[in-house]
Parts: structure tokens; C-alpha cells; sequence
């Protein structure tokens, strides 16, 4: 069997296959899933190790010093140290914590993002799985991590962490309103709440320029409204270190601290893989039309390479807004969803149906 690295439909088709020829389907199942496990948690601490690693570069970047450059070639290997000197770390039990909340609170955060990643198609058949509700899907487990937040700084029994655990609620569950919006816009024009073919609607045009003005103005409320979603700065009252030490997860040590950090950055790379899918064409190679020698050497360069690439440049525009912009006042944040935001993507929305009705899209 041939196998093609612009489709990986053929190559999941032969595990399946193989699997079920050998052993009962029930056993294929379960080692199909262990082995998509395995992968996701694989590229999931590659993911987070690399993007601290790019965090510090960047910030450095914007404050025009080096950042790591001891530990390793170019300070690569400053992220793998921390990380080891994390996992030798003693626990430190809290007197008066809550000890099951405080001891499940990180692994609800990390298995919120863990699922999220599972339903992001990387390229055409490289997807853990593809759901018909593939959007509503994606905003539903990312709403789960709120969840961790709100029992770390509750179980904690510390003020500062109850303090921004209980801005982060307030913080994540506003802004879920726009992020949903925003992708509500584009499903409109979409007609379909299915991650691949989103992808596939965008083979002669990614949505951010078919859409429109109303999907420029979609894309630019997401991407804002995602990064205050996932507490970056400069959102990030939650964990705001002059005023709340390190917020609802100031009483964790070791790993734990490690899972809500590995978190962050795992959540950043997921809403910039959403905002790739569905606004920028996910695998989908850059094409103009009438430019047919460009057009063939865009699609020599495999999918997963465009994937990664569009949301390694979302990725690095999030990171310029934390380096960037000072940090929001509580009400000054709110403000910003409630009288902003929510009125103009309901606005939005109702002008992207007006425009899919009389079919003025492309």
C-alpha cells in the first residue's frame, strides 16, 4: 500500500485494517486508542516544552536582550532542565487545603486540553477523531478547564488564590461568549460545524478573505477574545504576579505547578490551531487564482507543514499582545466583553447570515 504524506487517510486506513486481521475488533479498538494516546501525550510535552522555549525568545525579542542561551545550542535545552528540576520538586501539603480538589484540580485542566487536541485535524486523515459537531465539540471541553481553575483556588485556602480563581472565572466564562461567536460566524458561511470540511470549504479560498468583512472583524474578536480565554496577558489578572503572587495556583508545587503551566501553553497552541482551521484553511496551501506555477509549488509543501506554520504565526501574535500591551484592570476587561465585543459579533453574525442568504461570498 502506498502511502503519501498530502494524505494520511490510506496510512490510519492500514493500521485499522491490520489491527482487526490479526486480533478481535474489540482489541483493535482499545490498541487503536492507546496508540493515539500515546501520540497526543508525545506531541503534547514537545508542544509545551517548545513554546516556553519560544515564550522567553520572543519576550526577549520584544525587550531586545538574549534570553536562554546557556543551557545547550541557543539555550534549547532550558525548558527540558526546568522541567526535570520540576519533577524533583517536593510536593508541599497544604494545612488546610482540601486535599482531593487541590490534588484533582490540575488534572482537570490538562485533561480539558488533552481532548480539545484529540478533534484538531493536523492534516487531511490526521485526526484523532472527527466529529459532525466538530466546533461545538472543541468549545465545549475547552470550557472544562474553568473548572480546575475555580476548585485549585477554592481548595487552596489562600485569599490570593481564591482571589484569582475567582477572576478567572468570571474572566473565561465572559469571554467564552465572543470565542463562541466568532466561530459561529464562520460556521454560518460554513454551513457545517465539521473541522474537515471547514477545511475542504476553503479549497479555493481561505474564509478570512471569502468571509468578508464580518469574518476579518470574527477573526479579530477570537483571536482577542481566546487569548483573555486562555489568561494571557495582557489578561492575565487570574495569575497577576504584583498583586496575587501567582493567582489560583500559588499554594502548587512541583508537578502540579507544572500541569497548570504545561496548560497555558498547551491552550494557547490549541486556540491558535482552531483559529488556523477555520479562518485560515487549516492544511490547506496558500493558492491565488490564474497563478497556476505559484499554486503548484504551495502544494508541494506537505499539509501538517502549513498547519503548524499558520499556527506558529498566530502563536507568535499572541505572545506579542503579553509583551506588548499592559495589563487590563478587572473592569477595564469586562467592560471590553460586555459593551464591545458581545454587541458587535451579535451584529456579526446577523450581517455573515445576511451575506450567505443573498450569496454574496465567493
Amino acid at each position: 500500500m502506498e502511502f503519501s504524506i498530502y494524505d494520511f487517510s490510506s496510512f490510519t486506513a492500514w493500521i485499522d485494517q491490520s489491527l482487526r486481521a490479526s486480533m478481535s475488533p474489540g482489541l483493535a479498538l482499545a490498541i487503536e486508542m492507546l496508540i493515539i494516546g500515546v501520540v497526543i501525550l508525545i506531541f503534547y510535552a514537545i508542544v509545551g516544552l517548545f513554546l516556553v522555549y519560544a515564550e522567553r525568545k520572543v519576550c526577549a525579542l520584544m525587550q531586545n536582550r538574549l534570553g536562554p542561551n546557556r543551557v545547550g545550542p541557543g539555550g534549547m535545552f532550558q525548558t527540558i532542565a526546568d522541567l526535570v528540576k520540576l519533577l524533583f520538586v517536593e510536593l508541599v501539603p497544604i494545612k488546610n487545603a482540601d486535599k482531593i480538589l487541590f490534588s484533582l484540580a490540575p488534572y482537570i485542566v490538562i485533561i480539558a486540553s488533552f481532548m480539545a487536541m484529540g478533534a484538531l485535524p493536523f492534516a487531511k486523515g490526521l485526526h484523532a477523531i472527527d466529529l459532525n459537531i466538530g466546533v461545538f465539540y472543541l468549545m465545549a471541553v475547552s470550557s472544562m478547564g474553568v473548572v480546575g481553575v475555580l476548585l485549585a483556588g477554592w481548595a487552596s485556602n489562600n485569599k490570593y488564590s481564591l482571589i484569582g480563581a475567582m477572576r478567572s472565572g468570571a474572566q473565561i466564562v465572559s469571554y467564552e461568549l465572543s470565542v463562541g461567536m466568532s466561530l459561529v460566524t464562520i460556521v454560518v458561511l460554513a454551513g457545517t460545524m465539521q473541522l474537515s470540511e471547514i477545511v475542504q470549504a476553503q479549497q479555493y479560498g481561505w474564509f478570512i478573505f471569502r468571509g468578508h468583512i464580518p469574518a476579518v472583524i470574527a477573526f479579530i474578536i477570537y483571536i482577542v477574545a481566546s487569548t483573555a480565554e486562555t489568561n494571557r496577558g495582557p489578561f492575565d489578572l487570574a495569575e497577576a504576579e504584583s498583586e496575587l503572587t501567582a493567582g489560583f495556583h500559588t499554594e502548587y508545587s512541583g508537578i502540579r505547578f507544572a500541569f497548570f503551566f504545561l496548560a497555558e501553553y498547551i491552550n494557547m497552541f490549541i486556540v491558535a490551531a482552531i483559529a488556523t482551521t477555520v479562518f485560515f484553511g487549516g492544511w490547506m496551501p496558500f493558492n491565488v487564482y490564474g497563478w497556476e506555477g505559484f499554486n503548484k509549488v504551495m502544494n508541494l509543501i506537505p499539509p501538517f507543514i502549513w498547519f503548524l506554520g499558520k499556527t506558529g504565526a498566530l502563536i507568535f501574535l499572541i505572545m506579542w499582545f503579553k509583551w506588548t500591551f499592559p495589563r487590563l484592570r478587572i473592569d477595564q476587561l469586562l467592560t471590553l466583553e460586555w459593551k464591545y465585543f458581545l454587541p458587535i459579533n451579535i451584529v456579526n453574525v446577523l450581517i455573515m447570515a445576511l451575506i450567505v442568504l443573498l450569496g454574496w461570498h465567493w
